[in-house]
């Protein structure tokens, strides 16, 4: 499949950005306490419509023990806005009830032919905002990197179960 103009509609203040723009799909594993260890299916949105934000979207299941979909598991949606120095702000909102602010930067470790084809992406929650009846969470970290035209996510997560952070979810995603 072809690669996308990384640089095409996207905003010069998002630039450091634009290795996130597409839809990626992936399976991945994670953890849970309470629930045990389980496997998923990912699919990411990052859009730009030519303003400096990208538009972010994200929909999961769980999975069989033959990569089948069961149910359905997470669903989130939120803007990625640049900061200073190759930075990011986040706002994402999920089905919980959690609406949570995300900062941190981006490093670009490779580039060929004016684009991005190594990256990695790194926030930490800044701040979570919960509903009465949401899960009780209150820290997180996000890794994101592309390797090898994929992108790889990992996240860690603290509860009332699992304070300091433990491993939640982590995948290995391509373009879709």
């Amino acid at each position: 499949m072809a690669q996308p103009d990384q640089l095409a509609g996207v905003h010069p203040d998002i630039a450091h950005l634009s290795w996130l723009v597409g839809r990626w799909r992936g399976i991945g594993e994670g953890d849970l306490p309470g629930h045990g260890p389980f496997r998923y299916e990912e699919i990411v949105e990052f859009a730009t419509d030519g303003r400096p934000f990208l538009e972010y979207r994200s929909v999961s299941w769980i999975l069989g023990d033959e990569n089948e979909r069961v149910r359905p598991s997470h669903t989130e949606s939120g803007y990625w806005r640049p900061a200073p120095e190759n930075g990011v702000e986040a706002t994402i909102c999920n089905h919980h009830g959690i609406a949570e602010l995300w900062l941190g930067t981006v490093s670009v470790t490779g580039i060929v032919d004016a684009r991005i084809t190594g990256a990695k992406l790194e926030v930490h929650t800044s701040k979570y905002i919960r509903t009465p009846s949401a899960p009780p969470v209150h820290d997180g970290t996000r890794i994101y990197g592309l390797v090898n035209g994929e992108l790889l996510m990992a996240f860690d997560l603290a509860t009332s179960a699992t304070d300091p952070q433990a491993p939640h979810v982590w995948i290995r995603m391509q373009r879709a």
